[in-house]
C-alpha cells in the first residue's frame, strides 16, 4: 500500500486547522502549564467533535475504527497547533492497548466522546504520567500487559515544556489483562506526527518572518544566507514527512517491521523538528527568546517530544536490532 492523502483527510484536516485556528491554543497552552484546565478541555471536547479522540476506538464503544493514517493527519495539526493535554495518552495508546475487557467498556466510551482524559505509564522508556492529576485513568503498559494504576500518591516532576506536566506515580497497580503489543508503538507514531507538524509551524513562522523582518533596507529572507538556512528545513521536513507516513502505512498493514519503521519516523522527524526549532529561533533573533513569542512554545514541545516515547538513542537502537536481523 502507498499512503498518499485522500480528499476526506485533507478535509478533516483543515477541518482541525479551522478549529484550533480560532480557538487561540497558545493561550490554552499557557494556562495549562499553570494549572487552569478549563481552556484545554473545552479544547479537548471540540476536538472530540470532530472525531480526533475517537479515531482509534472500536464502533461498539462509540469509537470511528478509522486506520493509522488518519491518526497521523490528526496528530500532525495538533502538533502544529501546539494543542495541551495527554492527547496520545487519551486518543492512541489507551484505545490501542484496551482490545477488550471490562476497563474497556467502562473508559473507551468516554474518552471517545472527550469527557475523560488518559494518561500512561510504559516504563523505562515512559516512566512519567503526563498530567496525571486530572487524568481520569492511569494506564500502566508492562511486560505486554496492561495494569490500572489507582490515584494516590503523585510526585511532580519538573519539565523543560510547562504544559507537559510530568508526574512520578506510586500506587497500587490493578490487573487490566493483555495490552495490544502495537499500543507503544502507536504512541511513538502519534509524537512522530506531533513533531513533524511542530516542526512546519516553525519553518513556517520563521519563513513569514524573513519576509517582513527588515535589515539593511530589504527583507532578510533575501539574503542568501537565510535563504540556505530555510532551505535546510524544507529539506528536512520533506524528508520525514514519508517516514512518519510510512510508518502509518506499517501500523496498518500489521507489518512485521513497525517497530523499525516507527523508531526510524522518530527519529528523523525529531531531527527535523530540532533542525526547524534552531533555525527558527537563528532567523528570529532576540525576539525568539521572549516568553510572549508563540516561537517558544514550540521550542520546548520540541525539546519535550525528543525524548518523549523513547529517545533518539532508543530508536536507532531498535532500527539497528532489525537491520542486524535481516542478515
Amino acid at each position: 500500500m502507498r499512503f498518499a492523502v485522500s480528499d476526506e483527510q485533507r478535509q478533516f484536516a483543515a477541518s482541525l486547522h479551522d478549529l484550533l485556528a480560532g480557538a487561540d491554543t497558545p493561550a490554552a497552552a499557557r494556562a495549562w502549564g499553570e494549572g487552569r484546565h478549563e481552556a484545554g478541555r473545552k479544547l479537548f471536547r471540540g476536538l472530540a467533535d470532530l472525531g480526533v479522540p475517537a479515531l482509534l476506538i472500536d464502533e461498539r464503544h462509540g469509537g470511528l475504527q478509522a486506520e493509522a493514517a488518519d491518526l497521523v493527519v490528526a496528530f500532525e495539526v495538533l502538533g502544529y497547533h501546539v494543542v495541551p493535554g495527554p492527547l496520545i495518552e487519551s486518543a492512541v495508546v489507551v484505545p490501542a492497548a484496551l482490545a477488550g475487557g471490562d476497563l474497556a467498556r467502562k473508559w473507551l466510551p468516554p474518552l471517545a466522546s472527550g469527557t475523560a482524559l488518559a494518561t500512561v505509564l510504559a516504563p523505562p522508556e515512559v516512566p512519567l504520567a503526563l498530567d496525571a492529576d486530572i487524568a481520569e485513568l492511569t494506564l500502566e503498559l508492562r511486560d505486554g500487559a496492561a495494569w490500572e494504576v489507582r490515584a494516590g500518591s503523585l510526585e511532580p516532576v519538573p519539565s523543560i515544556d510547562p504544559a507537559r506536566r510530568l508526574f512520578r506515580v506510586a500506587d497500587e497497580r490493578i490487573p487490566a489483562g493483555a495490552a495490544a503489543p502495537r499500543a507503544f508503538d502507536l504512541g511513538v507514531l502519534a509524537a512522530s506526527a506531533q513533531l513533524l507538524g511542530a516542526g512546519q509551524w516553525l519553518l513556517d513562522e520563521a519563513t513569514a518572518y524573513a519576509r517582513q523582518r527588515h535589515q539593511y533596507g530589504k527583507p532578510i529572507g533575501q539574503y542568501q544566507a537565510v535563504k540556505h538556512l530555510l532551505a535546510d528545513v524544507v529539506t528536512q521536513v520533506e524528508l520525514a514527512r514519508p517516514l512518519v507516513h510510512g510508518a502509518a502505512v506499517a501500523a496498518q498493514e500489521g507489518s512485521a517491521t513497525l517497530a523499525r519503521d516507527v523508531s526510524a519516523a522518530k527519529v528523523k522527524a525529531g531531527e527535523a523538528a530540532y533542525l526547524a526549532a534552531r533555525t527558527a529561533l537563528q532567523v528570529h533573533g532576540a525576539i525568539g527568546y521572549t516568553a510572549e513569542h508563540d516561537l517558544g512554545l514550540r521550542l520546548v514541545k520540541v525539546r519535550a517530544l525528543l525524548g518523549a516515547w523513547g529517545d533518539a538513542a532508543f530508536h536507532r537502537a531498535r532500527v539497528l536490532k532489525h537491520l542486524a536481523g535481516q542478515r
